[in-house]
């Protein structure tokens, strides 16, 4: 199942990248560049969402990104990841 969310980009003072998701209680993510954040944006949000998966199947609604306040220097992606419900589901 594809699952798909807006994360919230910024540069730090030190050049570093960090990210949260809206929608995601606590499902933040960082890197030294930009990519390295989206790369670990997309892992930390499949494991947030298979977190949550083992617990309860109530996803939380997706926020349109036009509802989403951006700061200085923020930049808004949607982030999609790919959840195997079940091994061989796919197949």
């Amino acid at each position: 199942m594809t699952f798909q969310y807006p994360a919230v980009f910024k540069k730090t003072e030190s050049g570093a990248y960090t990210a949260y998701f809206p929608d995601l209680e606590m499902c933040t993510a960082k890197g030294e560049t930009l990519d390295e954040c989206i790369n670990d944006a997309i892992e930390e949000c499949r494991n947030w969402i298979q977190t949550e998966l083992l617990d309860t199947l109530d996803m939380p609604p997706v926020s349109d990104p036009e509802d989403i306040t951006l700061g200085e220097n923020e930049h808004l992606r949607q982030i999609a990841v790919i959840v195997r419900l079940y091994e061989g589901w796919d197949e």
